[in-house]
């Protein structure tokens, strides 16, 4: 006899070993037919996974958490099989689950076009069409080399060969197609519906150019026709938003090959950066921060100490001078170290809060560099709070309520929070870990917060809070980070006073509200679709004549409004009204200021928004009061 557990905590009693599916078709036919794959004791396996003894049992389908995944990682295998019947000799390398889809890598004797996307993608639905029963069998690392060797899949064997000898290794089939892969799968390719191929790109054979070009073909899936659709809805409209496009549009910034991962700030755009590190300087001094500024190159020496080198030199810039090799700092956190240890410190001088927007260079691949989203070089609204193990949980929660007020100013309302656990490749004892974890989970519950858990995601040196905005369009962008650190004050020899008169290590809290000053402006521009809010956009009005008998009339509006703050240009150009307009209103300003001989002689300004309405005739000074009113946090 065999007792399963469902998740509602009842039993099922089976007099034979069952398989997971015949679990559900235990529980009712509805529930049979949706049935994806299984948890037994919390270990996801196939729907025809045999259960022999007494387990915890967890039927998946799409709706369950890990059930797109599935879907996903069962859809690249229908791609691969779609692509061998339609291209005999391609050969399938790797094929891994990525955010919203999948992607493949095929070796073919040429690469494949945007047209083959549209013929796989009919053979996919045929092969749908068929519900292909999906089996999974085991072999040992020698047969399965010679089952792949033997199909001419020569890369699938030499990932094989790379894998340990005595790891038994599961190979899927469906029809005439099988491949090496972990699973679970779908039961059958009939589960399989709601799916896109998106696009074609190079990509070499194991990340390595010295190694043959392969054809990589991206693609996505859902549980649901309408998901599917909402996505690539979204897609459509990212692209209209996409920074890049809009950064060149509105004359914000560019980019160029002889500085890669870097960025020309244009006037526009630097008045962008300037408002939103005002407005975050106004937020350190309204918080207790005090604000420093460190060095950009700082000797190795310090970098082996914090413990950079031995888990970030891989993406760290250095440089040598008189035989001394330097690093420029990737974060700013050891130099502010410096700074606390160079005066003396009491217990009761603590909390100190250093503030820097302090610019950092990270050795990203160029693969990865993305616009202004991802550089090389780019400055953090960055912060440190050294205090001590009581202080934790106040600081945690003060940081939370400081960060959803600035998402909030900033347009963002929609925010999740996740606690980034200790990765594989860390610094300190399991023992520090736990109490750093432990730290940041009860100022959490003390801020009243809900959150998820993202375990191996945290920082080398310590867990992390998350911040991730969804934007306008219902994208998420991780931003803001709270991390505490309990190694980096002992091994840089950090300390205060206690009440004792003993020496301690202060604990270290690192904290960014918005991130990378480059990736957030990157994200508000999209976020707003260039719209910006009055108070961000880099002109806020734009002033312009009829006729040359109002220029003067036009500089005095203009000088008027730029003494009390305002960002106002004029434009005094000999071009018809419609085109200014027009012109103005591609470049997002919010106000278009129209000046014409009435305008003129009541002192007054006509005013139209870059939405196209018509707010009609006002006096200067009750235009004013509404700029001021928009501008004010």
């Amino acid at each position: 006899m065999i007792e399963i557990t469902l998740p509602d905590g009842s039993k099922k009693p089976f007099e034979h070993p069952v398989s997971v599916q015949d679990v559900a078709a235990a529980i009712g036919a509805g529930l049979a037919k949706a049935t994806l794959a299984g948890k037994v004791d919390d270990q996801l396996v196939d729907a025809s996974h045999v259960i022999d003894h007494n387990a915890r049992v967890e039927i998946v389908t799409e709706k369950s958490p890990e059930g797109l995944e599935i879907l996903r990682h069962s859809t690249a295998h229908l791609m691969g099989q779609a692509v061998q019947r339609l291209f005999p000799g391609a050969q399938v390398t790797i094929g891994p689950v990525i955010d919203n889809g999948f992607y493949y890598d095929f070796a073919y004797e040429r690469p494949f076009t945007p047209e083959d996307l549209e013929k796989i993608e009919a053979e996919m639905h045929k092969i749908v069409g068929e519900a292909l029963p999906v089996t999974r069998s085991v072999k040992s690392r020698a047969d399965a080399v010679a089952f792949f060797s033997g199909i001419g899949e020569h890369y699938k064997a030499e990932i094989i060969e790379g894998i340990p000898s005595n790891e038994p290794l599961s190979l899927y089939t469906q029809g005439e197609f099988t491949d090496l892969c972990r699973g679970p799968h779908v039961p059958n390719t009939g589960k399989l519906h709601s799916f896109k191929l998106m696009k074609v790109a190079g990509a070499y054979w194991r990340g390595d150019s010295s190694k043959a070009m392969l054809t990589r073909i991206y693609g996505t899936a859902w549980r649901t026709d309408k998901e599917l659709k909402a996505y690539l809805t979204q897609l459509e409209e990212a692209e209209k938003r996409d920074h890049r496009k809009l950064g060149k549009q509105l004359d914000l910034f560019h980019q160029q090959e002889e500085s890669p991962g870097m960025v020309f700030w244009h006037p526009r755009g630097w008045a962008i950066w300037q408002q939103v590190e005002q407005y975050m300087r106004g937020v350190y001094r309204k918080s207790g921060y005090q604000e420093v500024r460190c060095p950009q190159v700082l000797d190795v020496s310090l970098w082996k100490k914090s413990g950079h080198w031995d888990n970030y030199k891989e993406n760290m810039f250095f440089t040598e001078s008189e035989k001394h090799v330097f690093a420029l700092k990737p974060m700013n956190c050891p130099g502010h170290v410096q700074i606390f240890k160079a005066g003396l410190h009491s217990y009761r001088d603590l909390p100190i809060r250093y503030g820097e927007f302090g610019g950092c260079h990270r050795n990203e691949p160029s693969g990865a560099l993305h616009g202004i989203m991802r550089v090389r070089a780019f400055t953090q609204d960055d912060g440190h709070i050294f205090c001590t193990p009581a202080q934790i949980e106040s600081e945690v929660t003060a940081f939370h309520a400081q960060a959803m007020r600035v998402y909030a100013d900033f347009g963002f309302h929609d925010i999740d929070v996740a606690l980034a656990l200790r990765p594989d490749k860390r610094i300190g004892s399991d023992e520090v870990w736990d109490k750093a974890e432990a730290a940041l989970r009860s100022a959490l519950s003390a801020a009243g917060v809900k959150w998820t858990e993202l375990p191996g995601e945290g920082a080398f040196y310590g867990p992390k809070i998350e911040y991730h905005m969804h934007d306008s369009i219902g994208r998420d962008w991780q931003v803001g980070t709270m991390q505490v650190d309990f190694m980096m004050p002992e091994r840089l020899g950090a300390e205060y006073i206690d009440e004792q008169s003993q020496k301690r290590h202060p604990v270290m809290l690192h904290r960014a509200i918005v991130g990378s000053m480059e990736r957030f402006i990157g994200i508000l521009v999209e976020h707003h679709a260039g719209n910006l809010p009055t108070w961000l956009a880099p002109v806020q009005a734009e002033v312009f004549s009829i006729t040359d008998a109002q220029s003067d009339y036009v500089r005095t509006v203009t000088q008027t409004l730029v003494d009390k703050g305002f960002r106002v240009e004029a434009d005094l150009r000999n071009e018809k009204v419609g085109y200014k307009i027009r012109e103005h209103t591609l470049m997002k300003v919010p106000y278009l200021l129209v000046v014409g001989d009435r305008e003129k002689e009541a002192g007054t300004v006509s005013v139209r928004t870059r939405s196209g309405e018509d707010l009609g005739s006002m006096p200067l000074a009750d235009f004013a009061a509404r700029l001021q009113a928009e501008t004010q946090h």
